[in-house]
Order: C-alpha cells, then structure tokens, then sequence
C-alpha cells in the first residue's frame, strides 16, 4: 500500500474470523471492562468518601485505580466495537491516541507500583520514620513525579514513532496501536532511534523491578524477625496482594517485550498483551479489596 493510504489510517488485529466468536469476544471484553469499572469506580469511591482511609497506602491505591480505568478504556472499547461490527480500521489519529494513552497509563501504573512498594517498606522496616518520610506533601510529590513522568515517557515514545514514515503497509499485529507492530510498517532508518528510547524505557522499568525486589527483600526479613504471628499475618496480608499483582503486571511485560524472535507468534502475543493490559486493571481491584479488612468495612 502507499504511504498516503497508510498514513490516513490502520488496520488492527481481528480476535477471530467468525462471526460468533466475534461476537463471543465482544461478550468478554465487555464483562472484563464491567468488572473492571466497578472494582475501581469502588476503590476511588471509598478512598474518597472514607475518611479514615485517607492514609498513603489508600492514597497510591487511589491512584493507581485512577491508572487502571485508563488503561482499560483506551484499548478495550475500540477492540470491542470492531467485534461487535466486524471492522479493523482505527484512524492515524485514533492510533497515535491509543499508543499515547496506553503508554500513558501503564508507566503510571508500573511508577505507582514501585511507590507503593516503598510505602509497604517505610511502613514495616521504618515504622517510627513512616510520618515523617511519606507524609501528605511527600505522597502527593510523588504520585505527580508518577503521572509527570509518565506523561513525558509517552509523549516522547508518540512523538517520535509517528514521525517515521511508513512503507510496509498499514496491517498491525495486534488487537490495539503498539509501538514494536508500528515499527515493523517503517523501512527508516530512523526507527533505530526509538528502538533506542524502548531501550532507554526498558532500562527505567528493570531499575523500578530492581527497587521493588529488593524493597521485598528487606520487608521479608523483617517480617521473619517479628515474635508475634498475628503481627506477621497482619503484614503479610498487606504485602502478599501487592506483591502478586507486581508479579503478573512485570512478568507478561518483560516477557512480551523482552522473549526472543524465535518464541514469537500470533497467538502467543495476543496472549501477553492481553495480560498485561486487560486482565489487571480487572484483577487488581478484586486482589486488594480481598485482603483488607478495612477497604471492605469501608465499601459497605
């Protein structure tokens, strides 16, 4: 195709060849992003309207709903209204949005995560520092240091993977706009310079698993040394859910950007995308609201 005709618009990933099963695939994306405007439009309720949840930990949580609604709504709908009408194209304009967004997003969530494992850190291994080091100005210093950062990450990944021009058609290998199918359409040799900036990206996420895993390191070991067990499941409880969407979130994203060409398939990357960008933003309401005695006092 020519780049005029690329350049105007794209043509997404089609979930199946079937009509039914279009249909059935619109059916579970619509129940995931239900569930997923529920359990968060909950958290960002009763953070809010609770009073006595108004502490750092619920602050961050708070926040990273905020992320997770934004996450979901970017790529879902557009994959659930080409389900249910059949369709592929999204305009240049609604591509580049997409990326920007989803981009967006989930550099605030994978910022926010690592916050909120310092917090869980201050709290168990500084107890007697927890006021002093993550207090209101500090935490709302960094939940806009998160969303900043975020928002100059991806303006930057946007303006610069746009800016290519396009020669090996307008076809995506995926179900919503990503940088790694955009840049397998540019025949540039500029694109070097934003497989440069996902490097340079990539370093910032290992350094934020890097913290996170040591920050665990360091609350285990304090955890193991506490002579009470109520005290230990008090602090497990709190650590074990964050811990676990950590997990998910950081696995399906390294491993889908990070696997080699050869374990590359169709299915495989639509697998991963989807666990990394639809399932958490559902999931993880359901993992903190589980486990927390408080959050559920509160939403009742």
């Amino acid at each position: 195709m020519s780049n005029s005709i690329s350049s105007r618009h794209y043509l997404l990933l089609a979930l199946a060849d079937m009509r039914q099963l279009q249909l059935l695939h619109f059916c579970l994306l619509l129940g995931i992003s239900l569930a997923a405007l529920l359990g968060n439009g909950l958290i960002i309720s009763a953070v809010a309207c609770g009073h006595h949840l108004h502490t750092p930990m619920f602050f961050f949580l708070l926040n990273l709903a905020l992320s997770d609604l934004g996450s979901i709504c970017t790529t879902v709908p557009k994959a659930m209204n080409n389900s249910l009408w059949n369709t592929r194209n999204i305009s240049c304009t609604g591509c580049a949005a997409q990326v920007f967004f989803f981009l967006f997003f989930i550099g605030a969530d994978l910022a926010l995560l690592t916050i909120m494992c310092y917090d869980r850190y201050v709290s168990i291994c500084k107890p007697l520092h927890y006021g002093t080091l993550l207090g209101s100005r500090a935490c709302a210093h960094m939940a806009a240091a998160a969303w900043a950062s975020a928002f100059l990450n991806a303006l930057m990944h946007t303006a610069n993977t746009f800016s290519l021009p396009l020669c090996q058609g307008n076809a995506l290998g995926q179900f919503f706009c990503e940088i790694p199918q955009i840049l397998k359409l540019s025949c540039s040799k500029f694109h070097l310079r934003e497989l440069g900036l996902l490097a340079v990206s990539g370093c910032l996420g290992l350094g934020c698993f890097v913290l996170i895993v040591s920050s665990y390191v360091q609350i285990f070991r304090t955890v193991l040394r506490i002579p009470y067990e109520q005290g230990q499941h008090k602090a497990f409880s709190t650590c074990l859910p964050h811990l676990a969407v950590v997990s998910l979130f950081i696995s399906t994203v390294m491993f889908a950007y990070l696997k080699p060409p050869s374990m590359s398939s169709l299915s495989l990357d639509l697998a991963l995308s989807t666990l990394f960008s639809v399932v958490p933003p559902a999931l993880n309401p359901l993992i903190y609201s589980l486990r927390n005695q408080e959050f559920k006092t509160a939403v009742w």
